[in-house]
């Protein structure tokens, strides 16, 4: 049975999220705090290694009409690294408006803006594993 992790990576913090068990819906779950580049690639893979996860969903960032941006470059090459230095899988996912949508979500809870950095990121990683699970589900993979 697949167990996916997600990772929202920005350029300060990596947001982390979930699958449930049946792989229906993502679950947002940590926040991870960078520290360098080798040193935030252990950390991801230790992360999905204690979760469990056979399959890595990386978050990709592009323009909103689909073209890649500069932090679409800079998160590929961290994805690269991950792929490189992973066991398993290593998959990206279009991240387009998941920040927004999980910054809006934290708002219409009435959290306040020193609160909602810290758990923007994994909320953000749980739309994207969202998206992912809907695509694989749809096609029955």
């Amino acid at each position: 049975m697949e167990r996916y992790v997600a990772f929202d990576i920005g350029d300060k913090r990596i947001g982390v999220a979930i699958s449930d068990p049946f792989n229906t819906y993502a679950l947002p779950s940590s926040t991870y705090f960078r520290k360098g580049f080798k040193e935030d690639i252990s950390a991801l893979i230790k992360i999905a290694s204690e979760k469990g996860a056979t399959v890595i969903v990386c978050g990709l960032p592009v323009n909103f009409d689909g073209t890649e941006a500069v932090q679409t470059v800079r998160t590929q090459k961290f994805i690269d690294g991950l792929k490189e230095a992973a066991a398993i899988p290593v998959v990206c996912q279009d991240e387009r408006f998941t920040t927004k949508m999980a910054h809006e979500t934290l708002i219409s809870e009435g959290m306040r803006r020193e609160k909602r950095k810290n758990y923007v990121d994994a909320l953000a990683a749980a739309n994207i594993l969202d998206g992912y699970l809907a695509t694989i589900n749809k096609k029955g993979v």
